[in-house]
């Protein structure tokens, strides 16, 4: 019993031998020729994209860095004639014309009420959108409620506040394309989901006007739904009640992208099982907690691409607002770049650069949040 008790071991007690690492290690060079270089086809594509990088990319880079203009008062700061070389971009025009492109014609010594409303709309955003942050709950009282009346007041002005009144056909540029914006998605998520819910309802009133509402606004481009908002919908209102002139658009603009954000939800609650379903109904929920609490947390998560895929056409779609006189970003552009005092040749092409750097930067950060919030949510799914 004890000669077997001897010969019987669980744990190693000689060292081992380290072995060699891998002859063939996945690094760059691996990852080119399985991607880049891994058939006469790619190899092609590969050179011809390469080719054409080679023809774009240094042109841009002169333009835009290498012979910029950087400084300067006038129009003889970004000619060729004058500086005695070749002009590329000139963005001493648009460090010139900054203001205007931002606050559009917003009183000067009034420009701290806008700064403030970046300000409370960033930390509302920032409070509303990070996954840690404290009280989220009054995050979103804050941002859904509490914000949009202080923001009215404090861009508006209340004489009863101190606050000089600013009529809307005063304000412009960055703000108004930040003010469209945010409106549109505040309020095409929630309608989005009403008029999702509603197309499947059972009630066949409720899903008629829904389906009717859908496809009339999905049938008709932006332009004419915010020509109709701005010409015909005070014909509709009584006498002597009107609508103020941005109103218009921002509520053509929400029922719009609303359209659109309804088949986004509709298509994820399409996708849920059956069993969901019924298993929320075994529980005794009735439809309203069935939907807050198990459907459409479930739904909102598979459509996330297609929520933020929404938003981003709606942050460029607003750009549109411009055709019914309204003063966005590009119309500032557009009014500034014929100022006699910036006739350079160049002046154009910057000032339309600047606005898709613009809209590039905050389409890009909605794309790599949605990405994150994917990610976590997969990564919460696994465990």
């Amino acid at each position: 019993m004890v000669a077997s008790s001897e010969r019987m071991h669980y744990v190693r007690t000689e060292p081992v031998e380290t072995l060699p690492p891998p002859s063939h290690v996945p690094g760059a060079v691996a990852w080119i020729k399985r991607n880049l270089l891994s058939g006469p086809v790619n190899t092609l594509l590969t050179i011809a994209v390469l080719y054409l990088l080679y023809l774009v990319v240094p042109p841009l880079i002169d333009f835009f860095f290498v012979d910029a203009v950087w400084s300067g008062s006038d129009r003889d700061a970004c000619r060729a004639e004058t500086i005695g070389r070749e002009v590329g971009a000139c963005w001493a025009y648009v460090i010139d014309k900054i203001n205007y492109f931002v606050y559009g014609s917003y009183p000067a010594g009034e420009r701290w009420r806008v700064n403030l409303f970046f300000a409370l709309l960033g930390l509302g955003v920032v409070w509303l959108l990070w996954l840690r942050a404290p009280h989220r709950g009054l995050g979103a009282i804050y941002f859904f409620v509490i914000f949009p009346i202080v923001a009215y007041f404090l861009l508006s002005g209340a004489s009863g506040l101190g606050l000089e009144e600013v009529p809307t056909s005063l304000w412009g540029g960055i703000l108004v394309t930040i003010i469209v914006a945010t409106v549109g998605i505040v309020f095409s998520l929630p309608l989005g989901i009403l008029l999702a819910l509603g197309r499947r309802s059972k009630l066949p009133i409720v899903r008629l006007a829904s389906v009717i509402f859908i496809e009339f606004v999905r049938g008709v481009p932006l332009i004419t739904v915010l020509i109709m908002a701005n010409t015909m919908l005070p014909l509709f209102l009584p006498g002597g009640v009107t609508v103020d002139r941005l109103a218009r658009p921002l509520i053509g603009v929400a029922l719009f992208s609303a359209a659109y954000m309804a088949e986004v939800v509709r298509g994820g609650l399409q996708a849920i099982p059956k069993g969901q379903y019924e298993g929320a109904m075994s529980l005794g929920l009735n439809y309203a907690q069935m939907m807050v609490f198990i459907i459409l947390p479930q739904a909102l998560r598979i459509v996330i691409p297609g929520i933020v895929n929404t938003f981003i056409g709606l942050f460029k779609d607003t750009s549109l607002v411009a055709i019914v006189g309204i003063f966005d970003l590009i119309r500032t552009i557009e009014a500034s770049r014929v100022d006699p005092n910036w006739a350079a040749p160049t002046v154009s092409y910057t000032g339309y650069a600047f606005a898709g750097l613009f809209y590039f930067v905050f389409c890009w950060g909605m794309s790599r949040y949605s990405v994150g919030v994917e990610q976590r949510l997969a990564a919460g799914q696994q465990r």
